[in-house]
């Protein structure tokens, strides 16, 4: 499996991206799919997951709840984050994650095998 995502760019503070996170190689369906991000001088951090096949189970990190949505789609091999009122504290490079964490340990990064390269978010205030 490797993960590609896309659709970072620079956005006003109150506005809305939405990253795409697809595979060139192996089904995603089965696996539970994730975003994490990390800034500059800052730990990785926990932004959203869902868990395979149906997605059934979400989760979110605190600083994005209510804000970001993440959703599947299996048919495209692909899955998405929908970020609305971006913050200028939002701004990170996104790495799209695939892997089986227990609905419980979505949040945790050692659960994923498979991480992507990473897209960048910029918001300017």
């Amino acid at each position: 499996v490797q993960l590609q995502a896309f659709g970072g760019g620079l956005v006003q503070a109150g506005g809305s991206l939405r990253l795409s996170c697809t595979s060139s190689g192996g089904t995603l369906s089965a696996y539970s799919m994730g975003w994490f991000r990390q800034a500059p001088g800052k730990e990785r951090e926990f932004v959203a997951a869902i868990s395979r096949y149906g997605g059934s189970s979400i989760s979110y990190g605190d600083s994005v709840k209510g804000r970001f949505i993440i959703s599947r789609e299996n048919v495209k091999n692909s899955a998405y984050l929908q970020m609305n009122s971006l913050k200028p504290e939002d701004t990170a490079v996104y790495y799209c994650v695939a892997g089986r964490p227990i609905t419980s340990n979505m949040h945790d990064s050692r659960a994923y095998y498979y991480w992507g390269q990473g897209t960048q978010v910029t918001v300017s205030s």
